[in-house]
Formats: structure tokens, sequence, C-alpha cells
């Protein structure tokens, strides 16, 4: 335990196409363009995970991976459940679906695709939304502690290598 009986956090940094739901506290960083990442937390086993993914859906079953918004988000509330989560104690937050400044319409269209996919398959999930950061043209650096189910949202114009993990450089 670290100070004031506060356990120490690992770290780790949730690359596209991935789902994280730690074993133990974490705090999960990624980094969001049109991208969209669903954190999940069961508020009544104090634990959280996370999903990050690149484009809306696929129904091509040789292709579900958790590149796609369908997959990932279904397999991240799954992952909840068969791990003993209620529905009724599980609640989502939602970030990313920026798009770039240009407005292309293909960019556009996609990371609009993305959220809606994440709130539609929560809401038919039922799994509750309780927060969002999405849309704009600017993209997102994020931090979940999958603790206390805070997250830390750093909103930038540019991506620099250094924002990329293993951080290295100015930040």
């Amino acid at each position: 335990m670290a100070e004031d009986n506060y356990p120490q956090l690992q770290e780790y940094y949730l690359n596209a196409g991935y789902i994280f739901v730690p074993a133990v506290p974490t705090l999960i960083s990624t980094v969001l363009g049109s991208c969209v990442a669903v954190c999940l937390w069961d508020r009544k086993r104090v634990y959280g995970g996370m999903n990050h993914f690149l484009f809306p859906s696929t129904g091509d079953p040789a292709q579900a991976t958790a590149q796609y918004g369908n997959v990932a988000t279904r397999a991240l509330v799954r992952f909840f459940l068969e791990a003993g989560s209620k529905l009724k104690h599980l609640e989502a937050q939602i970030f990313g679906g920026a798009h770039p400044p240009d407005g292309a319409f293909e960019a556009v269209r996609v990371s609009r695709e993305n959220v809606a996919v994440a709130r539609n398959t929560l809401v038919k999930s039922k799994v509750k939304i309780v927060s969002e950061d999405i849309g704009g043209n600017k993209g997102r650096k994020l931090v979940y502690n999958n603790l206390t189910n805070e997250v830390l949202v750093i909103r930038v114009d540019t991506l620099r290598q250094a924002d990329w993990y293993p951080y290295e450089g100015r930040r």
C-alpha cells in the first residue's frame, strides 16, 4: 500500500483494438482520435476496465475482433458479467470520436458511427451511460483509474511521438 492506505497503481497503455480489465488497481492510458474508448465500471465490486476500438462494426465473424466497436463493447460487458458483475451495478463512460479539422467526409462518418455503436451497444446491453466526452476535432489523451472510476481527459490539437507509450521525451 502507498501513502494513506491508497494502493500502488500499476500502469498500462491500451493500444487500439484491445480490451483490458485488470485484476489489480491500474491507471489505463490511451490516445484517441476518431477511435472510441468505453470505460466500464462495476460500482458494487469496485473495479473497471476499458476497450479502445477503431471501426464501428463488422458483421463478418472472421473479422470479429476488438478493432470493431460492436465486438469490443459487447465483449467488455460480457467480461464483467462472466466475472460476476450484475448489469444493475455497471456504468459506462464514452470517449473519443473526434474528426480532423478539415472535416473529411469519411473521417467524420467513422468517428460519428464509432460513438453511435458504443452508445447503441451499451443501451441494448442495458448498461447505464453516465458520461461522455466525444466528438469535436481534437484528439484526446485519456488516463482511467480503474479503482476509482476517475478519468483524466486532455484534449490536444496534435499528438507528439512522446504522447505514445512508452512515454519518452517531453510531454
